[in-house]
Protein backbone atom coordinates (compact mmCIF):
# COMPACT_ATOMS: atom_id res chain seq x y z
CA UNK A 1 0.00 0.00 0.00
CA UNK A 2 1.08 3.58 -0.66
CA UNK A 3 1.53 6.37 1.86
CA UNK A 4 -1.74 7.81 0.54
CA UNK A 5 -3.47 4.56 1.47
CA UNK A 6 -1.94 4.65 4.95
CA UNK A 7 -3.15 8.22 5.36
CA UNK A 8 -6.60 7.20 4.20
CA UNK A 9 -6.68 4.39 6.77
CA UNK A 10 -5.82 6.89 9.50
CA UNK A 11 -8.57 9.20 8.25
CA UNK A 12 -11.19 6.43 8.31
CA UNK A 13 -10.10 5.21 11.73
CA UNK A 14 -10.15 8.71 13.22
CA UNK A 15 -13.56 9.56 11.76
CA UNK A 16 -15.13 6.36 13.05
CA UNK A 17 -13.61 6.83 16.51
CA UNK A 18 -15.02 10.37 16.64
CA UNK A 19 -18.49 9.59 15.27
CA UNK A 20 -19.22 6.13 16.69
CA UNK A 21 -19.54 7.84 20.05
CA UNK A 22 -22.14 9.77 21.96
CA UNK A 23 -25.63 9.15 20.56
CA UNK A 24 -24.26 6.58 18.09
CA UNK A 25 -22.20 4.56 20.59
CA UNK A 26 -25.08 2.19 21.56
CA UNK A 27 -25.23 1.05 17.93
CA UNK A 28 -21.80 -0.57 18.02
CA UNK A 29 -22.14 -4.18 16.95
CA UNK A 30 -25.89 -3.86 16.26
CA UNK A 31 -27.28 -6.10 13.54
CA UNK A 32 -25.24 -9.00 12.23
CA UNK A 33 -25.89 -12.72 12.11
CA UNK A 34 -29.49 -13.38 13.10
CA UNK A 35 -29.94 -9.91 14.62
CA UNK A 36 -30.65 -7.83 11.55
CA UNK A 37 -33.85 -6.38 12.99
CA UNK A 38 -32.16 -4.94 16.07
CA UNK A 39 -32.24 -1.12 16.14
CA UNK A 40 -33.17 -1.05 12.47
CA UNK A 41 -34.40 2.55 12.30
CA UNK A 42 -31.46 3.77 14.36
CA UNK A 43 -29.07 1.95 12.01
CA UNK A 44 -30.78 3.56 9.03
CA UNK A 45 -30.23 6.96 10.63
CA UNK A 46 -26.57 6.07 11.13
CA UNK A 47 -26.35 4.96 7.47
CA UNK A 48 -27.70 8.39 6.48
CA UNK A 49 -25.14 10.01 8.77
CA UNK A 50 -22.42 8.17 6.86
CA UNK A 51 -23.92 9.43 3.59
CA UNK A 52 -23.97 13.03 4.79
CA UNK A 53 -20.24 12.79 5.49
CA UNK A 54 -19.33 11.11 2.21
CA UNK A 55 -18.88 7.54 3.44
CA UNK A 56 -21.33 5.80 1.11
CA UNK A 57 -20.86 4.72 -2.52
CA UNK A 58 -17.08 4.88 -2.14
CA UNK A 59 -16.32 2.99 -5.34
CA UNK A 60 -18.92 4.65 -7.54
CA UNK A 61 -17.50 7.05 -10.16
CA UNK A 62 -17.59 10.68 -9.10
CA UNK A 63 -19.88 11.56 -12.00
CA UNK A 64 -22.46 9.18 -10.51
CA UNK A 65 -22.29 10.69 -7.03
CA UNK A 66 -19.60 8.41 -5.62
CA UNK A 67 -16.04 9.08 -4.47
CA UNK A 68 -14.22 7.01 -7.08
CA UNK A 69 -11.92 5.42 -4.53
CA UNK A 70 -9.49 2.68 -5.46
CA UNK A 71 -10.16 -0.97 -4.69
CA UNK A 72 -7.55 -0.84 -1.93
CA UNK A 73 -9.12 2.21 -0.29
CA UNK A 74 -12.58 0.66 -0.44
CA UNK A 75 -11.19 -2.44 1.26
CA UNK A 76 -9.52 -0.25 3.89
CA UNK A 77 -12.83 1.40 4.73
CA UNK A 78 -14.64 -1.92 5.14
CA UNK A 79 -11.82 -3.34 7.27
CA UNK A 80 -11.70 -0.32 9.57
CA UNK A 81 -15.49 -0.17 9.79
CA UNK A 82 -15.57 -3.77 10.97
CA UNK A 83 -12.70 -3.20 13.42
CA UNK A 84 -14.58 -0.21 14.87
CA UNK A 85 -17.54 -2.53 15.47
CA UNK A 86 -19.72 -0.41 13.23
CA UNK A 87 -23.38 -1.48 13.07
CA UNK A 88 -24.61 -3.49 10.10
CA UNK A 89 -25.65 -1.12 7.34
CA UNK A 90 -29.18 -1.20 5.91
CA UNK A 91 -28.35 -0.03 2.38
CA UNK A 92 -26.13 -2.86 1.15
CA UNK A 93 -28.48 -4.09 -1.59
CA UNK A 94 -28.89 -0.65 -3.08
CA UNK A 95 -25.36 0.65 -2.66
CA UNK A 96 -23.28 -2.46 -3.34
CA UNK A 97 -25.51 -4.34 -5.81
CA UNK A 98 -28.08 -2.27 -7.66
CA UNK A 99 -26.08 0.95 -7.84
CA UNK A 100 -23.08 -0.55 -9.68
CA UNK A 101 -25.49 -2.49 -11.92
CA UNK A 102 -27.32 0.69 -12.93
CA UNK A 103 -24.02 2.46 -13.51
CA UNK A 104 -22.96 -0.28 -15.92
CA UNK A 105 -26.25 -1.18 -17.61
CA UNK A 106 -28.83 1.53 -16.76
CA UNK A 107 -30.08 4.36 -18.91
CA UNK A 108 -29.26 7.96 -18.10
CA UNK A 109 -32.85 8.41 -16.91
CA UNK A 110 -32.57 5.41 -14.56
CA UNK A 111 -29.30 6.67 -13.13
CA UNK A 112 -30.68 10.17 -12.56
CA UNK A 113 -33.83 8.77 -10.95
CA UNK A 114 -32.36 6.16 -8.60
CA UNK A 115 -28.68 6.73 -7.83
CA UNK A 116 -29.16 9.87 -5.68
CA UNK A 117 -31.74 8.14 -3.45
CA UNK A 118 -29.46 5.15 -2.99
CA UNK A 119 -26.49 7.34 -2.10
CA UNK A 120 -28.45 9.31 0.51
CA UNK A 121 -30.23 6.19 1.86
CA UNK A 122 -33.61 7.78 1.14
CA UNK A 123 -34.82 4.80 -0.92
CA UNK A 124 -34.16 1.22 0.15
CA UNK A 125 -34.03 -1.76 -2.19
CA UNK A 126 -34.50 -5.51 -1.96
CA UNK A 127 -33.59 -8.31 -4.35
CA UNK A 128 -36.20 -10.55 -6.00
CA UNK A 129 -34.31 -13.54 -7.38
CA UNK A 130 -35.30 -16.72 -5.52
CA UNK A 131 -38.67 -18.39 -6.03
CA UNK A 132 -40.27 -21.47 -4.42
CA UNK A 133 -39.11 -23.61 -7.37
CA UNK A 134 -36.06 -21.54 -8.28
CA UNK A 135 -33.76 -21.06 -5.31
CA UNK A 136 -30.11 -21.43 -6.23
CA UNK A 137 -31.20 -22.40 -9.76
CA UNK A 138 -31.95 -18.87 -10.90
CA UNK A 139 -32.55 -19.86 -14.53
CA UNK A 140 -35.72 -21.68 -13.43
CA UNK A 141 -37.63 -18.51 -12.49
CA UNK A 142 -41.28 -18.51 -13.54
CA UNK A 143 -42.48 -15.08 -12.36
CA UNK A 144 -43.56 -13.39 -15.57
CA UNK A 145 -44.18 -9.90 -16.89
CA UNK A 146 -45.98 -8.69 -20.00
CA UNK A 147 -45.92 -5.24 -21.56
CA UNK A 148 -49.36 -3.61 -21.59
CA UNK A 149 -50.12 0.02 -22.41
CA UNK A 150 -46.60 1.19 -21.64
CA UNK A 151 -46.26 -0.76 -18.37
CA UNK A 152 -44.86 -4.11 -17.32
CA UNK A 153 -47.51 -6.17 -15.52
CA UNK A 154 -45.95 -8.70 -13.14
CA UNK A 155 -47.45 -11.99 -11.91
CA UNK A 156 -45.71 -14.49 -9.66
CA UNK A 157 -43.92 -14.99 -6.36
CA UNK A 158 -40.48 -14.40 -4.91
CA UNK A 159 -39.24 -15.83 -1.61
CA UNK A 160 -36.39 -15.32 0.89
CA UNK A 161 -36.50 -11.64 -0.06
CA UNK A 162 -34.35 -9.90 2.54
CA UNK A 163 -35.81 -6.67 3.94
CA UNK A 164 -38.73 -6.48 1.49
CA UNK A 165 -40.92 -5.27 4.37
CA UNK A 166 -38.60 -2.27 4.88
CA UNK A 167 -37.90 -1.52 1.22
CA UNK A 168 -39.35 0.96 -1.25
CA UNK A 169 -38.37 -0.84 -4.46
CA UNK A 170 -37.40 -4.33 -5.59
CA UNK A 171 -35.19 -5.40 -8.50
CA UNK A 172 -36.40 -8.69 -9.95
CA UNK A 173 -35.60 -11.16 -12.67
CA UNK A 174 -38.77 -12.16 -14.53
CA UNK A 175 -39.67 -14.12 -17.66
CA UNK A 176 -40.84 -11.72 -20.38
CA UNK A 177 -40.77 -14.02 -23.42
CA UNK A 178 -43.61 -16.59 -23.40
CA UNK A 179 -42.40 -20.11 -24.08
CA UNK A 180 -38.78 -19.34 -23.18
CA UNK A 181 -36.83 -21.54 -20.81
CA UNK A 182 -33.75 -21.47 -18.62
CA UNK A 183 -31.69 -18.30 -18.99
CA UNK A 184 -33.35 -17.22 -22.23
CA UNK A 185 -36.20 -14.70 -22.28
CA UNK A 186 -35.51 -13.14 -18.86
CA UNK A 187 -35.56 -9.43 -18.03
CA UNK A 188 -34.31 -7.35 -15.11
CA UNK A 189 -37.06 -5.04 -13.83
CA UNK A 190 -37.31 -2.32 -11.17
CA UNK A 191 -40.68 -2.46 -9.41
CA UNK A 192 -42.16 -0.18 -6.71
CA UNK A 193 -43.43 -2.12 -3.69
CA UNK A 194 -46.00 0.37 -2.43
CA UNK A 195 -48.87 -0.63 -4.72
CA UNK A 196 -52.00 -2.77 -4.61
CA UNK A 197 -50.52 -5.53 -6.77
CA UNK A 198 -47.80 -6.40 -4.23
CA UNK A 199 -48.24 -8.39 -1.01
CA UNK A 200 -45.34 -8.91 1.40
CA UNK A 201 -45.44 -11.65 4.03
CA UNK A 202 -42.57 -11.84 6.55
CA UNK A 203 -41.16 -15.31 7.27
CA UNK A 204 -40.40 -16.08 10.90
CA UNK A 205 -36.90 -17.51 11.16
CA UNK A 206 -35.49 -19.99 13.62
CA UNK A 207 -33.81 -17.07 15.41
CA UNK A 208 -37.22 -15.48 16.03
CA UNK A 209 -36.62 -12.61 13.60
CA UNK A 210 -38.26 -11.99 10.23
CA UNK A 211 -35.63 -10.54 7.91
CA UNK A 212 -36.81 -12.69 5.00
CA UNK A 213 -40.12 -12.37 3.19
CA UNK A 214 -42.40 -13.85 0.60
CA UNK A 215 -43.41 -11.32 -2.06
CA UNK A 216 -46.50 -11.93 -4.20
CA UNK A 217 -47.14 -10.04 -7.44
CA UNK A 218 -50.73 -9.96 -8.67
CA UNK A 219 -50.92 -7.47 -11.51
CA UNK A 220 -48.15 -5.30 -10.06
CA UNK A 221 -47.11 -2.58 -12.50
CA UNK A 222 -43.98 -0.68 -13.37
CA UNK A 223 -43.30 1.66 -16.32
CA UNK A 224 -41.82 0.21 -19.52
CA UNK A 225 -38.66 2.23 -18.91
CA UNK A 226 -37.94 0.29 -15.71
CA UNK A 227 -36.21 -2.59 -17.53
CA UNK A 228 -32.43 -2.52 -17.01
CA UNK A 229 -30.59 -3.49 -20.17
CA UNK A 230 -32.66 -4.80 -23.04
CA UNK A 231 -35.78 -6.97 -22.57
CA UNK A 232 -34.61 -10.57 -22.69
CA UNK A 233 -31.12 -9.65 -21.43
CA UNK A 234 -31.95 -10.22 -17.77
CA UNK A 235 -29.63 -13.17 -17.31
CA UNK A 236 -26.53 -11.16 -18.25
CA UNK A 237 -27.56 -8.21 -16.09
CA UNK A 238 -28.52 -10.45 -13.16
CA UNK A 239 -25.23 -12.35 -13.27
CA UNK A 240 -23.26 -9.10 -13.39
CA UNK A 241 -25.07 -7.96 -10.23
CA UNK A 242 -24.01 -11.14 -8.44
CA UNK A 243 -20.39 -10.38 -9.30
CA UNK A 244 -20.77 -7.02 -7.54
CA UNK A 245 -22.19 -8.88 -4.52
CA UNK A 246 -18.81 -10.52 -3.89
CA UNK A 247 -16.85 -7.28 -3.94
CA UNK A 248 -14.64 -5.44 -1.48
CA UNK A 249 -17.17 -5.63 1.36
CA UNK A 250 -16.12 -9.28 1.71
CA UNK A 251 -12.94 -8.07 3.44
CA UNK A 252 -15.07 -6.32 6.05
CA UNK A 253 -16.94 -9.59 6.46
CA UNK A 254 -13.61 -11.31 7.15
CA UNK A 255 -12.78 -8.81 9.90
CA UNK A 256 -16.20 -9.41 11.43
CA UNK A 257 -15.53 -13.15 11.38
CA UNK A 258 -12.16 -12.59 13.03
CA UNK A 259 -13.82 -10.58 15.80
CA UNK A 260 -16.33 -13.39 16.40
CA UNK A 261 -13.50 -15.93 16.53
CA UNK A 262 -11.42 -13.88 18.97
CA UNK A 263 -14.42 -13.23 21.20
CA UNK A 264 -15.19 -16.95 21.24
CA UNK A 265 -11.58 -17.70 22.25
CA UNK A 266 -11.95 -15.13 25.06
CA UNK A 267 -15.13 -16.88 26.19
CA UNK A 268 -13.33 -20.24 26.18
CA UNK A 269 -10.54 -18.74 28.23
CA UNK A 270 -12.92 -17.19 30.77
CA UNK A 271 -15.22 -20.20 31.28
CA UNK A 272 -12.45 -22.82 31.30
CA UNK A 273 -13.38 -24.43 27.96
CA UNK A 274 -9.88 -23.65 26.67
CA UNK A 275 -8.52 -26.17 29.19
CA UNK A 276 -10.24 -28.94 27.27
CA UNK A 277 -7.58 -30.21 24.82
CA UNK A 278 -10.16 -31.18 22.21
CA UNK A 279 -11.84 -27.77 22.21
CA UNK A 280 -8.46 -26.04 22.31
CA UNK A 281 -7.38 -28.02 19.25
CA UNK A 282 -10.59 -27.16 17.40
CA UNK A 283 -10.22 -23.45 18.18
CA UNK A 284 -6.65 -23.58 16.90
CA UNK A 285 -7.83 -25.28 13.72
CA UNK A 286 -10.55 -22.67 13.27
CA UNK A 287 -7.91 -19.94 13.61
CA UNK A 288 -5.64 -21.56 11.03
CA UNK A 289 -8.54 -22.00 8.63
CA UNK A 290 -9.41 -18.33 9.07
CA UNK A 291 -5.96 -17.26 7.88
CA UNK A 292 -6.37 -19.42 4.77
CA UNK A 293 -9.80 -17.91 4.19
CA UNK A 294 -8.43 -14.36 4.51
CA UNK A 295 -5.71 -15.03 1.92
CA UNK A 296 -8.26 -16.57 -0.44
CA UNK A 297 -10.57 -13.55 -0.06
CA UNK A 298 -7.77 -11.17 -1.03
CA UNK A 299 -6.83 -13.38 -3.95
CA UNK A 300 -10.41 -13.44 -5.23
CA UNK A 301 -10.37 -9.62 -5.37
CA UNK A 302 -6.94 -9.18 -6.95
CA UNK A 303 -6.70 -12.10 -9.39
CA UNK A 304 -8.98 -13.01 -12.28
CA UNK A 305 -9.08 -16.68 -11.32
CA UNK A 306 -11.98 -18.69 -12.76
CA UNK A 307 -14.20 -19.96 -9.96
CA UNK A 308 -12.49 -17.91 -7.24
CA UNK A 309 -15.80 -16.40 -6.09
CA UNK A 310 -17.40 -19.84 -5.86
CA UNK A 311 -14.48 -21.22 -3.86
CA UNK A 312 -14.64 -18.19 -1.55
CA UNK A 313 -18.35 -18.76 -0.90
CA UNK A 314 -17.77 -22.44 -0.10
CA UNK A 315 -14.89 -21.63 2.23
CA UNK A 316 -16.44 -18.84 4.29
CA UNK A 317 -19.90 -20.44 4.51
CA UNK A 318 -18.53 -23.72 5.84
CA UNK A 319 -16.10 -21.97 8.18
CA UNK A 320 -18.77 -19.73 9.67
CA UNK A 321 -21.19 -22.61 10.12
CA UNK A 322 -18.53 -24.61 11.97
CA UNK A 323 -17.80 -21.56 14.13
CA UNK A 324 -21.45 -21.51 15.20
CA UNK A 325 -21.31 -25.18 16.12
CA UNK A 326 -18.08 -24.67 18.02
CA UNK A 327 -19.60 -21.71 19.89
CA UNK A 328 -22.30 -23.99 21.30
CA UNK A 329 -19.71 -26.42 22.62
CA UNK A 330 -17.59 -23.65 24.14
CA UNK A 331 -20.67 -22.13 25.81
CA UNK A 332 -21.52 -25.53 27.29
CA UNK A 333 -24.84 -26.38 28.92
CA UNK A 334 -25.85 -22.72 29.01
CA UNK A 335 -26.15 -22.76 25.23
CA UNK A 336 -29.32 -24.85 25.60
CA UNK A 337 -31.16 -22.16 27.57
CA UNK A 338 -32.81 -19.12 26.00
CA UNK A 339 -32.62 -15.81 27.86
CA UNK A 340 -35.77 -14.01 28.93
CA UNK A 341 -36.28 -10.51 27.56
CA UNK A 342 -38.82 -7.92 28.62
CA UNK A 343 -40.58 -5.83 26.01
CA UNK A 344 -43.72 -3.86 25.33
CA UNK A 345 -45.57 -7.09 24.67
CA UNK A 346 -44.43 -8.69 27.92
CA UNK A 347 -41.66 -11.22 28.45
CA UNK A 348 -40.25 -13.33 25.63
CA UNK A 349 -37.33 -15.64 25.08
CA UNK A 350 -34.56 -14.71 22.68
CA UNK A 351 -31.29 -16.34 21.63
CA UNK A 352 -28.11 -14.76 22.95
CA UNK A 353 -25.23 -13.78 20.69
CA UNK A 354 -23.74 -17.26 20.36
CA UNK A 355 -27.10 -18.97 19.93
CA UNK A 356 -27.93 -16.44 17.22
CA UNK A 357 -24.65 -17.22 15.50
CA UNK A 358 -25.30 -20.96 15.62
CA UNK A 359 -28.90 -20.73 14.40
CA UNK A 360 -28.35 -18.15 11.66
CA UNK A 361 -25.16 -19.73 10.34
CA UNK A 362 -27.10 -22.89 9.51
CA UNK A 363 -28.25 -20.95 6.44
CA UNK A 364 -24.76 -19.82 5.38
CA UNK A 365 -24.28 -22.86 3.14
CA UNK A 366 -27.66 -22.25 1.47
CA UNK A 367 -28.25 -18.56 0.72
CA UNK A 368 -26.30 -16.79 -1.99
CA UNK A 369 -26.03 -20.07 -3.86
CA UNK A 370 -26.00 -23.37 -1.99
CA UNK A 371 -22.86 -25.46 -1.58
CA UNK A 372 -24.27 -27.94 -4.11
CA UNK A 373 -24.70 -25.20 -6.72
CA UNK A 374 -21.21 -23.79 -6.05
CA UNK A 375 -19.64 -27.22 -6.52
CA UNK A 376 -21.61 -27.86 -9.70
CA UNK A 377 -20.46 -24.52 -11.14
CA UNK A 378 -16.83 -25.31 -10.31
CA UNK A 379 -17.10 -28.83 -11.73
CA UNK A 380 -18.96 -27.99 -14.93
CA UNK A 381 -17.72 -24.50 -15.84
CA UNK A 382 -14.19 -24.43 -14.40
CA UNK A 383 -13.01 -28.05 -14.44
CA UNK A 384 -15.09 -28.96 -17.53
CA UNK A 385 -16.40 -32.15 -15.94
CA UNK A 386 -19.57 -33.85 -17.24
CA UNK A 387 -22.74 -32.00 -16.32
CA UNK A 388 -24.99 -33.29 -13.57
CA UNK A 389 -28.12 -34.99 -14.87
CA UNK A 390 -31.10 -32.63 -14.63
CA UNK A 391 -34.71 -33.77 -14.64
Amino acid sequence: MSTDDDAFRDQVRSWLAEHLAGEWAPLKGAGGSGSGEDAYEERRAWNRHLAEHGWTCLGWPEENGGRGLSLIQQAIFHEEYARADGPELVNHLGEQLLGPTLIEFGTDEQKERFLPGIRTVDELWCQGYSEPDAGSDLAAVSTRAVLEDGEWVVEGQKVWTSWAHESDWIFIIVRTEPGSSRHHGLSFLLVPLDQDGVEIRPIEQITGGSEFNEVFFSGARTPAGMVVGEPGDGWRVGMALLEFERGVSVLGQQVGFERELNDLIDLARSNGALDDPVLRDRLAAQSAEFEVMRVNAVRSLTEATPGADNVAKLVWAGWHRRLGELAMEVAGAGSLTLRQAQGAGGSSYRPDRWQNLFLFSRADTLYGGSDEIQRNILAERVLDLPKEARV
